[in-house]
């Protein structure tokens, strides 16, 4: 029988909004860019089409706990619908949760489509709600901003599309945490592809250092 684990993030939840421009190796949360990884680190390559993944989005986990850790996406832009990206373990996206004092810009392949086209800024913004479907529902009553421009949130409750989708730890089989809820951006030029009408979630073992990531749409 599955055993889940704890909760160890607070029951708090924080929105990501766009914020402009980024400088495409900047340390805090953003979409697009370069990936800041480890040395030594290798860029991960499709399971189904062999190709480099694009990388979506590094989003450091301060706001939920003082530890430093920072969550890394990629996914798999090749041949879109075809190689299971929104799928946690079929080989078509990667997650890693990494280290923030030990990473530097990595060295980004030429071939495939490896980039989102453009680097943005993510604003971390504290809400007094832990629902990100009330949080979405009312965001452009309560800041006046295009419903574009909230690009998910960190920690809270994720909103699911379809049935609760939680993955379960490779390493101890236990279920992972929720980290947050994407959704696919701003406007075309930058925006991930997440299907139709979709949102991403991301997952972390603290215990194990390990991440999933998983995508679903209308």
């Amino acid at each position: 029988m599955l055993s889940v684990r704890p909760r160890t993030l607070p029951p708090v939840m924080t929105l990501l909004a766009y914020a402009g421009p980024s400088d495409p190796s900047a340390l805090g949360a953003r979409t697009g860019g370069v990936p800041l990884v480890p040395a030594g680190f290798d860029w991960p390559v499709c399971a189904h089409c062999h190709g480099n993944m694009q990388f979506i989005a590094q989003l450091p986990l301060d706001a939920l706990d003082p530890s430093g850790d920072l969550v890394s996406i990629f996914m798999c832009a090749n041949d879109p619908g075809l190689c299971d990206e929104w799928d946690p373990i079929a080989g078509g996206n990667r997650a890693f949760l990494l280290r923030k004092g030990e990473l530097l810009p990595a060295t980004v392949p030429a071939e495939g489509e490896t980039d989102l086209g453009s680097s943005s800024r993510v604003e971390l913004l504290p809400s007094d709600v832990t629902s990100y479907a009330e949080a979405y529902d009312t965001w452009t009553d309560s800041t006046g901003r295009d419903q574009n421009e909230l690009l998910g949130c960190l920690g809270g409750e994720p909103a699911w599309i379809q049935d609760e989708e939680i993955p379960s730890c490779t390493g101890c089989a236990q279920q992972m945490e929720f980290i947050a809820q994407l959704e696919p951006g701003h406007d075309d030029r930058t925006a991930a592809n997440y299907g139709d009408a979709g949102s991403a979630y991301a997952f972390a073992c603290r215990p194990c250092g390990g991440a999933s990531f998983l995508w679903q749409c209308h």
